[in-house]
């Protein structure tokens, strides 16, 4: 098991940001059907979800959300010394997004900025690697960045995914601090389970792969392009070695579910949740929802429900979270941490786009 704890760091600031559009259940009647939605539906959870632009990407949105932190807290931006964006949804092959969100957010050249290419874990792995440099270095303040833009990689014929996944962006202000406080966690991979959740085309292995939409086993319709998703592998995969997990965290640190205020996990989908909850035997009043409004966003959803539950109040209490992503890899992991209700925001809606970075001749080049 990949443990880590930090005592020195601390969640600073968590913010949120979600496209405009809106798409609900029901605009899909017509193509799937009233009565295989509404089952859809009852399954998972999800009723309606955000849907981005064509041009607009997970940096536009994690750029947002930043760009917020920056501004509610005063911060000079000469003092964000790393700057970490988690996704898949990238804006080039190359450049790392990273350099992109650098530029926009006027960071200073000695800020570090680079990419991981990471899914539904990436809040807990980002969050494992930018403490590690903040604590091995002189770099004081960090920020985390995690977003995606799923919709642009489903078939809209594609019932098992089509009225799943949505957009969404999340950044995260880490910062160094001489009170006690920590930050704890676990990571786990199974690159067995590559092919449960997967684009096969798009990368450098297919470079050259077809358009073509094929009708797959399953009998819904999708490209090589498009995100495909092993239901069956995924759901054994998470009821069993998840729970596994987060009992280990939980010998490791001596801790119970009962110290925790806020159990914010992946919301993957609500039967998914629902297990989770009973073989943990945990009360769904801890585990906070938000998929039935934004769908499955992979890499912001630990953040997005977060924000979500607590971004309105007007409390000023610490409170302490567990906080578990899965899925995509396969990958998975928990961790804890301390994040005071001041220190999160409202949920953006943005539909902002980063027009200078709409690159489709040599002319926007040169």
């Amino acid at each position: 098991m990949s443990y880590f704890s930090f005592n020195n760091i601390k969640i600073s600031c968590v913010s949120c940001a979600i496209p405009k559009q809106e798409v609900r259940g029901e605009s899909f009647y017509d193509q799937f059907g009233e009565e295989a939605v509404k089952k859809f539906q009852e399954m998972t959870g999800i009723r309606k979800f955000r849907k981005s632009r064509e041009h607009q990407t997970a940096s536009d949105l994690c750029y947002a959300a930043a760009d917020k932190i920056l501004s509610v807290k005063n911060l000079n931006r000469d003092e964000i010394g790393v700057l970490i964006f988690v996704a898949h949804s990238t804006d080039y092959r190359r450049p790392a997004t990273a350099c992109i969100l650098h530029k926009r957010l006027i960071l200073s050249q000695n800020c570090v900025a680079f990419d991981i290419n990471l899914g539904c874990s990436a809040f807990v792995y980002g969050l494992q690697v930018i403490c590690s440099i903040m604590q091995s270095s002189n770099i004081n303040k960090g920020l985390l960045l995690v977003g995606e833009t799923l919709t642009k990689m489903t078939n809209p014929k594609d019932k098992s995914v089509a009225m799943l996944f949505g957009d969404g962006g999340a950044a995260i202000l880490l910062e160094k601090i001489i009170e006690q406080t920590d930050i704890k966690g676990v990571l786990k991979t199974d690159g067995s389970g590559y092919k449960a959740i997967i684009a096969p085309a798009g990368g450098f292995r297919n470079l050259h792969a077809t358009t073509e939409n094929f009708i797959w086993p399953d009998g819904n319709v999708r490209s090589l392009y498009n995100t495909i998703m092993q239901g069956e592998d995924v759901f054994s995969f998470t009821i069993s070695s998840v729970p596994k997990t987060i009992k280990e965290f939980l010998a490791m640190t001596d801790s119970t579910i009962e110290d925790y205020d806020c159990l914010a996990f992946h919301q993957a989908n609500q039967l998914i949740n629902k297990m989770l909850c009973k073989k943990l035997k945990i009360s769904p009043d801890k585990m906070p929802i938000c998929l039935d409004r934004y769908g499955n966003t992979s890499a912001p959803a630990i953040p997005l429900v977060i924000c979500d539950t607590y971004g309105d109040s007007s409390d000023d209490k610490d409170l302490r979270f567990l906080m578990c992503g899965f899925g995509v890899g396969l990958s998975w992991g928990v961790c804890s941490a301390n994040i005071n209700t001041k220190d999160i925001l409202p949920i953006i809606e943005s539909d902002d786009i980063f027009e200078e970075g709409i690159i489709n001749s040599p002319a926007d080049l040169f």
